[in-house]
């Protein structure tokens, strides 16, 4: 019996971490499993599933508001996200390779502010300010460039900290050799720098176009008449009710998102292969340039 015991009690131990993690994956999928199969349920009942029908998704191409929000919601996101990695880049820039500077605790924290700060007080000063500017100079209305202003301001915070510890990271002495060569300081950073933090640039781009495309927080106190974004949608139309038209529209974003992620798995997964492959090849210089035979 003790044998037993012991025996159950390190097996326990010894998967205690992937029963864990399984507990953690079912907690996040399940929810997401339910929602997928009722966008393909034939009524409007919810937690009943009365039928397999695809009435949902053709009310949803039918819905001008969805359609029109996922659209804008898409635009703001593309410019979110590459502005704020172009000043989040620049930001990080100043911090890493310029440790003094007259202001540089300051320009440190307001950076980085918006990370800690409530998204309802970024938003409700943003309209304060916007609105204010507005009746100074008659610019801008409440709409799409209000919108994009304020994600902006948001995902530059996350773009320069991703950005900040590459570059913290990287050898410098990459970028003193190029220079000992000859490259002037732009050849260096385009030549060099840029290549290097190239990863951290997709990853800042893809958390900033995350965020500003499911942010409503701050859509919701900068969007004007008639500029509603794909979340604001959504919102509205949960406080009215259950509309399974929304079910299929997140039914839609879980399989391309599912399938951007597959794909770019498999062809790391290929690049990473090749790589090996090449290493390999490289590890075996005798094989492929054997010794000349001596002359005699």
């Amino acid at each position: 019996m003790k044998f037993t015991l012991r025996g159950f009690s390190r097996l326990v131990e010894n998967n205690v971490g992937r029963l864990w993690m399984g507990l953690v994956y079912l907690f996040l999928y399940i929810p997401l499993f339910f929602l997928i199969v009722f966008s393909f349920n034939s009524t409007r009942q919810d937690g009943v599933f009365t039928g397999f029908s695809t009435r949902w998704y053709e009310a949803l191409l039918a819905d001008s508001r969805l359609v029109e929000g996922f659209f804008l919601s898409l635009k703001v996101a593309l410019i979110t996200g590459t502005l704020s990695v172009v000043l989040g880049t620049f930001a990080a820039f100043v911090l890493v390779r310029y440790l003094r500077f007259t202001g540089r605790t300051l320009f440190y924290g307001l950076v980085n502010a918006p990370l800690v700060m409530p998204e309802v007080i970024i938003g409700l000063s943003l309209l304060l300010l916007m609105v204010a500017v507005q009746r100074a100079v008659g610019w801008p209305d409440r709409g799409f460039i209000t919108i994009v202003t304020g994600h902006t301001l948001l995902g530059m915070a996350y773009a320069t900290v991703v950005v900040q510890s590459r570059l913290s990271e990287m050898d410098r002495t990459l970028e003193e050799a190029a220079m000992d060569l000859g490259c002037r300081p732009m050849q260096v950073f385009f030549l060099v720098t840029l290549p290097n933090i190239a990863p951290a640039l997709v990853s800042a781009w893809l958390l900033t176009f995350t965020l500003s495309f499911d942010d409503v927080v701050i859509s919701e106190f900068l969007s004007g008449p008639g500029v509603t974004t794909l979340p604001q949608v959504i919102f509205s139309y949960a406080r009215r009710g259950v509309n399974p038209s929304i079910y299929a529209a997140a039914t839609i974003l879980i399989t391309v998102v599912s399938l951007g992620i597959i794909s770019y798995s498999i062809y790391v997964m290929r690049r990473q292969k090749r790589l090996d492959r090449e290493i390999s090849a490289a590890a075996r210089p005798e094989q492929a340039f054997p010794d000349p035979v001596p002359a005699k």
